[in-house]
């Protein structure tokens, strides 16, 4: 698996867009295209959205705050797991902790100590995924949704 973060461009936004969950999951998580048009009316968010690529085809997307400044209402970070989408095609391979090792790689690096994510609260929704990675409920909400933290601040 040849896992990469593409940026978004021109030339790949339709297939990127084109990118869906399992209906069944379409209520825990944004749209490709609705997460692009949220990163645009929340630039305060400071919005970091990339592809998923293995090899040459796109297999998700992902959507993070990235180093949000302190005192922003309403903005949780300085950086927050905001959308991670795998097309249903794609699910069940190791696609979603793939990306994650990938995003915290690159917030560590950039100096992050802590990855905060928050989910849709149903049985059947991703908070199962969040915690088998590591994310531990921070006991905050969030628009209805429990906040979950990645603890950065030892080595991997």
């Amino acid at each position: 698996m040849g896992v990469r973060l593409v940026e978004i461009t021109d030339e790949n936004r339709d297939a990127v867009c084109a990118l869906k969950v399992r209906p069944s999951q379409e209520r825990f998580v944004g749209s490709v295209p609705k997460s692009l048009n949220d990163a645009v009316q929340i630039p305060e968010a400071e919005p970091w959205c990339r592809a998923v690529y293995d090899g040459d085809e796109p297999v998700g997307f992902v959507m993070l705050s990235w180093n949000v400044p302190p005192g922003r209402p309403g903005i949780l970070g300085p950086y927050f797991l905001w959308r991670l989408l795998i097309d249903g095609r794609f699910q069940g391979r190791g696609y979603g902790t793939a990306v994650l090792d990938l995003i915290v790689g690159l917030v560590r690096a950039d100096g992050a100590t802590e990855l905060l994510t928050s989910h849709h609260p149903a049985e059947d929704g991703p908070g199962p995924f969040y915690r088998k990675y590591g994310f531990v409920p921070t006991g905050e909400i969030d628009g209805g949704e429990p906040v979950l933290r990645l603890d950065l601040s030892h080595s991997p």
